[in-house]
């Protein structure tokens, strides 16, 4: 088994890390060291101090991400401090029939630098999946995983999820 990673996670708009129990106990099976980032509720711009003071002074010895609201505020963050990989559960591309905002949330892709593991439902309405395939063409190092009949979150395909999280952590770090 390859060497642990220090994996950091936030959860989605809720802010409640239960959500992302079953992520850190399966990633945590797989050999990893998995740390749940309690986010404000709100604001990216609320959340972001709290997630950077909890990557610390060397982002490039963690991976950063989260579900949803916590993947998008560690993508913002990796745009400017980039760390080992990132890795985004249901990226919230845009609102639901709100498709036009996903070039907005997205700008900041192009400036992120490190590896980038996206897994989303092909039935997200926060993410329309061709939008989707779109923006990450923004990453220059990226790779997109997607599930048919998943809505927003990989919860029904959580062990598939985690293998992909793991077989990319080992590729790309």
């Amino acid at each position: 088994m390859a060497a642990a990673r220090h994996i950091l996670l936030a959860p989605g708009a809720s802010g409640n890390p239960k959500q992302l129990a079953a992520h850190a106990s399966g990633l945590r099976e797989r050999g990893h060291e998995v740390e749940i980032v309690s986010l404000p509720k709100g604001t990216v711009e609320r959340a972001m101090p709290v997630y950077r003071e909890a990557i610390g002074p060397e982002p490039t010895s963690v991976v950063t991400g989260g579900q949803s609201f916590g993947g998008r505020v560690a993508s913002l963050l990796a745009a400017d401090d980039p760390p080992k990989a990132l890795v985004l559960f249901a990226y919230p591309l845009h609102a639901p029939g709100r498709h036009e905002a996903w070039r907005e949330r997205t700008a900041h892709w192009a400036r992120i630098r490190c590896p980038v593991l996206l897994l989303s439902g092909e039935s997200d309405p926060f993410a329309r999946v061709d939008l989707l395939r779109e923006a990450v063409g923004q990453l220059p190092n990226a790779t997109l995983v997607t599930y048919p009949g998943v809505g927003h979150g990989v919860d029904p395909v959580i062990e598939q999820a985690l293998d992909e999280v793991d077989a990319f952590l080992q590729a790309n770090t």
